[in-house]
């Protein structure tokens, strides 16, 4: 059954190339309080979002990225941040042990979810505007340096990079998992993994032959291995969260 939300949900792909078309103030706040209107657990609302208008900070951040060079030319550029702050303050005149909670990696979780799902929001109200997104992890490729250049203060956090505008290319669309593949009734199903990972890789074999034009062939299982299997996987991050206060037990 459609509609015209599960359509613009279903036509989603990650954009690098915008128009220069302006984003207005208006589109923006919209779009972040679409963002604001998503579930959060115990209305902590444990979630910042940093707009990137500086030109050479933007610039820092792309290299610090990847180098990502849509960071640096996107028309909006958004940290978003997990964000225990707040919760901080409001309780740091009371008892010590509420700062002690603050720091299980529970609470840790639960800011990590608000602000995933704070964006997802704003990203599908960008998407029904006509605009593109794309999420952009590198962001935490050397986290400590992008916490300094955004001067975090402690209980905050970056997580994830997001640019907005208008798109200037229409990418294939991304195949997905089968539907039999991620949902399971009443207990996990072991069994259907190798074969629904097999279909996949099948449908992802031609999604790449088909945007790479017979230039590139692999498979979801191989990007995998060779994601795996690289030097480069952000192991200071534990170290890292928990110098923020965060994660510590």
């Amino acid at each position: 059954m459609m509609n015209e939300v599960i359509e613009t949900m279903m036509q989603h792909r990650s954009i690098r190339n915008y128009k220069d078309t302006i984003i207005t103030d208006e589109q923006l706040y919209t779009i972040i309080e679409a963002g604001q209107m998503a579930s959060t657990s115990s209305n902590l609302q444990a979630y910042s979002i940093i707009n990137i208008v500086d030109r050479r900070l933007r610039h820092e951040l792309a290299e610090l990225a990847g180098p990502q060079w849509h960071v640096d030319t996107a028309p909006v550029f958004l940290v978003w941040c997990a964000d225990l702050r707040r919760v901080a303050v409001a309780t740091e005149t009371t008892i010590d042990k509420h700062i002690e909670n603050l720091e299980l990696t529970e609470n840790f979780l639960v800011a990590t979810v608000d602000t995933a799902l704070a964006a997802q929001n704003s990203a599908l109200a960008a998407e029904s505007m006509g605009l593109g997104i794309l999420f952009v992890g590198g962001i935490r490729n050397q986290i400590e340096q992008v916490s300094q250049l955004l001067k975090l203060p402690q209980h905050v956090v970056p997580l994830f990079g997001m640019c907005i505008g208008y798109p200037d290319e229409q990418p294939f669309i991304r195949p997905r998992f089968s539907l039999e593949a991620v949902l399971h009734q009443n207990s996990y199903n072991e069994e259907k993994i190798e074969a629904t990972i097999a279909e996949y890789d099948e449908r992802v074999v031609d999604y790449v032959m088909e945007r790479s034009n017979g230039a590139d062939s692999f498979s979801w299982s191989e990007s995998m291995r060779r994601r795996l299997s690289q030097a480069r996987q952000r192991t200071t991050q534990q170290a890292f969260f928990q110098s923020k206060g965060l994660m510590k037990k």
